[in-house]
């Protein structure tokens, strides 16, 4: 069986962490797969989606802080002189941590340690309206 669905989300841009997990969580379940596999996947060059521990210091501040060392937004990205825009960086954060995540499905639940949520990072320097795909794959 597989079920694809699509959900939107409204972000601000500038590396802000959106929690997906409830949505994650209530389509397995409603999908009625007991074994199998759900991957979630952003559609766009600027977002990435991965998990970590949903908590105000690490999603506020510590993830933010990490890829501006690895990319920092003040400096020269090609990419920029090609399109004259000012988000190369968000582009190469977005390429780091990749588009997308698969999870396991045991027992009809998401196999998702304690304090592991399943977020959206949008990198790009705007306000934007991602679509997000759940697509669940199992019996």
């Amino acid at each position: 069986m597989v079920i694809t669905k699509k959900i939107q989300v409204s972000t601000n841009g500038n590396s802000e962490v959106l929690d997906l997990t409830p949505q994650a969580v209530k389509a397995v379940a409603e999908s009625g797969v007991s074994t199998g596999t759900a991957t979630f996947f952003v559609i766009g060059s600027t977002a990435a989606i991965t998990t970590t521990e949903y908590e105000p210091g690490l999603v506020n501040h510590d993830i933010k802080a990490a890829f501006e060392r690895i990319a920092p937004k003040n400096a020269r990205y090609e990419h920029e002189e090609t399109w004259h825009d000012d988000n190369g960086h968000s582009h190469v954060c977005a390429s780091l941590l990749g588009p997308s995540l698969t999870v396991p499905i045991v027992d009809g639940k998401l196999t998702l340690g304690t304090w592991q949520q399943i977020i959206l990072i949008d990198f790009d320097t705007r306000s934007r309206s991602r679509q997000v795909i759940y697509q669940i794959i199992g019996e």
